[in-house]
């Protein structure tokens, strides 16, 4: 027997209709290259957005395209995920940190009909442009005041594109499976993968983000998404801001600048913000120096890489900031976990909620996750026991784009994240490394993630990585590579002598060596592909 309810599909333009009826004088405030301050509210953002999606059909633009975006976060970015996904084409967001052949390669395999790009990301196009053969049109997010002179073919001016258009646009409707965008992974070996996001798996990823104990996002708060539009989505937040009603900041290009972004934070007065953890040892070395203050913040959510206690301590001990770390991926929308103190541990001392905070935190209803032995056997939720981390859900990707032969499911379903976990039996996940980067010592498992965070807690340390190196007795042992904070000295004994007190000596690195930076991704992770190239030769003096 069915129940006798509506068949409403889920899409991301009701986002749009919803928000403009309920929240119509909500503002979005945005840093652009054009523009240091630029305000407006849903209202006007959702009229432009309307006549964006008029300008689309008006190039030719059909259901199922893909339209590229190389962008940063501020309003025009926002209005494309609106404008791209709610008109049925697919909003094709592309980290313009990427290596140049990686960007062609991604622009070529997923087929962009059009490409809106930021004025300060032209160059790269620019560099690109006899790669950009498929490529219809390329719109300059800008007006034509800062319209730049460029050889490239087919330029418009995003202000000169939609000016003329209606302001009424009917949003058409489809079956909320359609696809609504496309992200590549940033993997560090092999061509980047992408995942194909539909509007339902969107839809009900905004809805959990909103949870108390998952994001917590309100009609009362203002929201900073500092973690870019163009690395998951954003996290969701441009959705879930929107269901919610909440205003929101965009820092645009100054997303790593502590000054802009304490300024932000103080005039705008943001009470929740997120970003990867460099951005906040960034702000938090800014706030200290300049003794300036970020007091109307009440959360701070962060993933991407793990979050040193250091980060969490600072910001408690100093502003009385809550932390909150989270665990997810390209392949998950991204939200896996998310800390949340469970009303058991309520009670629990200060520094034992920091160690929780420390972990990625527990389960988002909406996805279920395991830890496998290598034999394929579930282990116990009892902290001790860890294992490859798998997950499924409805917003968990079933496949890659364009990749029909390169299922990353198992036989009953799961998709193996690559990360090594344990789980305590509070439900709280710890990533103790990924598969690739976990080091095996006579027998023994020691993670990097320990190591690094541990040494990063020094004051004296900037910023650490760990890998193994081959060791004739034990097989393999790790090595430490870390960057001194400026004005700093410190050597190999004292970071071995703070590491002493605070991991197994089983793990203790067997050398320190220090560098005067480390390598990384284009999403800012620690790419310790690299690092295993750089010292493949290295031998331990013991």
């Amino acid at each position: 027997m069915r129940g006798l309810m509506m068949d409403t599909q889920l899409m991301i333009s009701g986002l749009l209709r919803s928000a403009d009826r309920n929240y119509p004088d909500r503002e979005i405030v945005s840093v652009t290259a054009d523009n240091p301050r630029h305000r407006y509210t849903y209202r006007e953002s959702f009229r432009r957005t309307r006549q964006l999606a008029n300008a689309l059909n008006r190039l030719g633009a059909e259901p199922g395209d893909r339209i590229a975006t190389l962008a940063w976060n501020d309003y025009r970015h926002f209005e494309l995920y609106y404008a791209v996904s709610g008109s049925a084409m697919v909003c094709h967001t592309i980290n313009p940190k990427l290596y140049p052949e990686q960007v062609a390669y991604i622009i070529q395999h997923a087929e962009d009909k059009f490409i809106f790009v930021d004025l300060l990301v032209v160059p790269l196009l620019e560099a690109l442009a006899d790669q950009l053969t498929g490529v219809e049109g390329i719109v300059v997010l800008t007006d034509e005041a800062h319209m730049p002179k460029t050889a490239l073919p087919n330029v418009v001016c995003y202000e000169t594109l939609i000016a003329a258009e209606f302001e009424q646009f009917e949003w058409p409707e489809f079956d909320e499976n359609t696809a609504s965008s496309l992200c590549y992974t940033s993997g560090t070996t092999g061509n980047p993968k992408g995942v194909l996001y539909s509007h339902r798996s969107t839809m009900l990823h905004a809805y959990a983000s909103c949870l108390p104990d998952v994001l917590g996002l309100s009609g009362h708060d203002t929201i900073m998404p500092i973690v870019p539009m163009f690395h998951v989505n954003g996290w969701g937040i441009p959705y879930g801001s929107l269901l919610v009603g909440a205003k929101i900041v965009f820092p645009g290009p100054k997303m790593g600048d502590g000054e802009t972004l304490q300024a932000l934070i103080e005039e705008e007065s943001i009470t929740i913000a997120s970003g990867v953890p460099t951005i906040w040892l960034g702000l938090l070395s800014y706030l200290k120096e300049s003794g300036k203050r970020i007091d109307s913040i009440k959360r701070l959510s962060v993933g991407g890489a793990a979050c040193p206690l250091s980060i969490i301590e600072g910001f408690r001990d100093e502003f009385g900031i809550t932390v909150c770390q989270g665990w997810g991926m390209t392949e998950t929308s991204p939200l896996g976990t998310v800390f949340s103190l469970k009303s058991s541990n309520k009670d629990l001392p200060a520094d034992e909620v920091a160690k929780l905070q420390a972990k990625q935190g527990r389960g988002v209803f909406g996805i279920e996750m395991k830890i496998a032995s290598p034999d394929g056997d579930e282990l116990p939720w009892d902290g001790v026991a860890f294992g490859a981390l798998k997950v499924r859900g409805s917003w968990v990707c079933s496949g890659y784009f364009r990749l029909d032969n390169a299922s990353p499911l198992d036989e009953d379903g799961w998709f193996d994240t690559g990360d090594v976990a344990t789980i305590d039996p509070d439900g709280y996940m710890q990533i103790t490394d990924r598969t690739k980067d976990v080091i095996k010592s006579g027998g023994e498992w020691i993670s990097s993630i320990d190591l690094e965070n541990a040494a990063v807690d020094n004051p004296k340390v900037a910023e650490a990585a760990v890998i193994g190196r081959y060791h004739p007795k034990w097989s393999e042992r790790p090595l430490l590579i870390a960057v001194k904070n400026a004005g700093t000295d410190v050597n190999k004994e004292e970071i071995l002598s703070w590491l002493s007190s605070r991991v197994a000596k089983m793990s203790l690195p067997n050398d320190v060596v220090f560098v005067d930076e480390l390598p990384h991704t284009a999403t800012g992770k620690i790419n310790k592909l690299a690092l295993r190239e750089q010292f493949k030769d290295y031998q331990f003096p013991d």
